[in-house]
């Protein structure tokens, strides 16, 4: 077992300093050219003016990382004009503390409807028409409505995916970061492993590892997730319940991810805890190739649903499947990553999005083998001018999983 086991969380982490370079934050510049590149896909909607709810989207615009609540905090952006951010009387300080773009405020008290400055909004601009950001929940969207009758309402998942899908040079080094990290939280918790180790235990150390790296936007942060699988429950893509015992010929299948100033890492490892049978190395070698395929797949100008149909032929050449029957693979086989963990566009059939550059994606095509076991091998890559780019190398092997 070539890297697993004979550690322990203490001496892991005694050995573990914080990360030497962490990528910069974006820049207002490149935030201020996303506002331009939304502005011109909302004219292309046939749109006067787009409107972004708290969440990734408007930390991708604005910079401020609040999750949504039932108070609206939106930033709403013509086609021509000066943007305008709505939000909370109280919360006027911890928005401009966090706001990393020049735009005026417009404020509501507790007693008042946010709405309706979305409505003033679009009166004074002479919108028509106005874009909703996909993320925006149906309680504001009805509101808006209902304050702005006679505004035309349409989807603006056009241009905010248009503007997200494209990762940029500074994007894609804050992934880059993160996933780097995540994968050092992976090879430092295999060396813990031992017989009736809990997965509870490995959580918490590989949370312990990303912090000690600094991982977060201030350095702070933990994992954004961490699943834990042993035996049996490695069967279930998402896992099972319960704080399970490591045994001697396990599967040990650990997914889990961090982020850098936002930007998401989600990685996963799957080998055998003592020596594997003939099926664990079987099925993990049809994983490792259907991985391989699908990456090589991924070139440009092509629809993103042949990433998925290439991992599928594999599987099914030996004997898997098919489609999402098990044994095999019972879902897409990767999803876009940035700001939010799953983003447009998606690697699965009907998705005929063209590859093109910046786009980033998880290759993870895993295998179910009902009732006994389950392989992930989950890696990232980014699509440069003239192919994939894996962010990190595929598992090496099932008996050496870090080499």
């Amino acid at each position: 077992m070539k890297g697993i086991g004979g550690s322990t969380a203490a001496e892991q982490l005694a050995d573990l300093s914080r990360w030497a370079e962490i990528a910069p934050a974006i820049g207002q510049d490149e935030r201020l050219a996303r506002i331009e590149k939304a502005r011109k896909l909302t004219r292309d909607l046939g749109a006067d003016a787009l409107i972004i709810g708290a969440g990734a989207s408007l930390r991708y615009f604005a910079g401020v990382s609040w999750g949504g609540t039932e108070r609206l905090v939106a930033l709403m952006i013509p086609v021509t004009g000066d943007p305008i951010m709505i939000a909370p009387y109280f919360e006027l300080g911890s928005l401009e503390a966090e706001l990393a773009i020049p735009v005026e405020i417009r404020l509501w008290q507790e007693d008042e409807s946010p709405t309706a400055l979305v409505a003033d909004a679009c009166r004074a601009w002479g919108a028509a028409t106005l874009a909703i950001d996909p993320a925006l929940p149906f309680l504001f969207v009805d509101r808006i409505a209902k304050s702005a009758p006679g505004l035309t309402l349409t989807s603006g998942a056009a241009a905010v995916d248009g503007c997200r899908i494209h990762k940029s040079a500074a994007e894609i080094a804050l992934m880059q970061q993160a996933k780097s990290m995540t994968l050092e939280a992976h090879r430092r918790a295999a060396l813990i492993l031992r017989e009736g180790i809990r997965a509870s235990e490995v959580i918490r150390f590989i949370g312990d590892c990303h912090r000690a790296m600094g991982a977060g936007a201030g350095g702070s942060g933990s994992s954004t997730f961490c699943m834990v699988q042993f035996g049996r429950g490695s069967a279930f893509p998402h896992g099972l319940p319960g704080d399970p015992e490591l045994h001697e010929g396990d599967m040990v299948l650990i997914d889990t991810g961090t982020t850098v100033h936002g930007y998401h890492s989600d990685i996963t490892r799957s080998y055998v805890f003592g020596k594997p049978d003939d099926e664990q190395r079987r099925i993990w070698d049809l994983e490792k190739a259907a991985q391989a395929a699908a990456f090589d797949a991924a070139q440009p100008g092509h629809p993103c649903e042949v990433v998925d149909a290439a991992a599928r032929r594999v599987l099914e050449a030996a004997g898997l499947g098919p489609d999402y029957a098990l044994p095999g693979l019972p879902h897409r086989t990767g999803h876009g990553i940035g700001l939010s963990i799953h983003e447009p566009a998606y690697l699965v059939r009907g998705d005929t999005t063209p590859l093109a550059t910046g786009m980033c994606f998880s290759n993870e095509p895993m295998i179910v083998v009902p009732d006994r076991f389950g392989i992930r091998l989950e890696d990232h890559f980014y699509m440069a001018e003239n192919g994939p780019r894996w962010f990190t190398e595929p598992q090496v092997s099932i008996d050496a999983p870090f080499g």
